[in-house]
Parts: C-alpha cells; structure tokens; sequence
C-alpha cells in the first residue's frame, strides 16, 4: 500500500497568481520545500497541510488528498461535476 499524498498545491498557486516564494513566506517554510511538495517528494506535516488549507481559505480535501486527482478537462471529472 502506497503512503502517497497528493496534491494541487501548484494549481492553486497559478490559479491566483502566487509564487513559490510567496507561498513559503506566508507559510515560513523554505520556497524549496513548496516544490518538493507539489512534485509529491515531500509529504507535508498535518500542521503544515492545515497551513496550506488555510492560506489558500479552501478545506484540506481540495488541496490534499490520499488518491489522485482527476485531471481537469477529463470525462471522469465532467462525471463528477
């Protein structure tokens, strides 16, 4: 069983205009540790996860989750909608 933890943490960023750089100050992380969290290498703490959440005034699910997000555009997440 993977321990994977998804995320959609860079479409947030683009989504409103906010850069790495930003975000890890906002958060007062490192800006490096915002990649590794987008490319999934680095799973975040809950507090950190939270964090994100909050700055982003959106619930936890819709930046994290434990199964991949559908892509946008595909049949699957048109279904859902």
């Amino acid at each position: 069983m993977s321990e994977s933890v998804y995320n959609r943490i860079a479409m947030l960023r683009a989504e409103r205009g906010v850069s790495r750089r930003q975000l890890s100050e906002a958060l007062g992380i490192h800006y490096q540790t915002v990649g590794y969290l987008e490319r999934g290498e680095y799973s975040p703490s809950l507090y950190l996860a939270l964090r994100i959440a909050q700055y982003f005034e959106v619930p936890v699910e819709v930046v994290f989750s434990t199964d991949p997000f559908p892509r946008l555009g595909s049949r699957d997440s048109e279904r859902s909608a």
